[in-house]
């Protein structure tokens, strides 16, 4: 399975702000640097599997939640993201996603 470390950084982040965690207090709680955890959430960092377990263990959820949004062709990948762009969205600029979302499906 390949994993776009990109948004298993995104699904991090959210998670960990969802906690009203700091970057601070997840690398304190993992023994590691605050740099490390930022370059994971960045996706600079490919993060092992014993890694990604520990951070989900710090977080409170099982390490497939994680990964969830983060394997391209999974169901539900770039959901969080693509909701989270819209929502920042103004009327006209969703009405031009849709448009050219709805163009994409017609040449398929």
């Amino acid at each position: 399975m390949a994993v776009d470390y990109d948004q298993l950084g995104r699904q991090i982040k959210k998670r960990r702000r969802a906690l009203g965690q700091t970057q601070d207090t997840l690398a304190e709680a993992l023994g590691v640097s605050v740099g490390y955890v930022s370059q994971i959430e960045r996706g600079v960092t490919k993060v092992s599997l014993d890694t990604l377990a520990s951070i989900a263990a710090c977080l409170g959820c099982d390490p497939s939640e994680l990964l969830a949004g983060a394997a391209p062709g999974a169901p539900g990948y770039l959901d969080g993201a693509l909701s989270a762009a819209c929502a920042e969205m103004s009327p006209s600029q969703k009405k031009l996603l849709l448009s050219i979302a709805e163009d994409i499906l017609e040449t398929q």
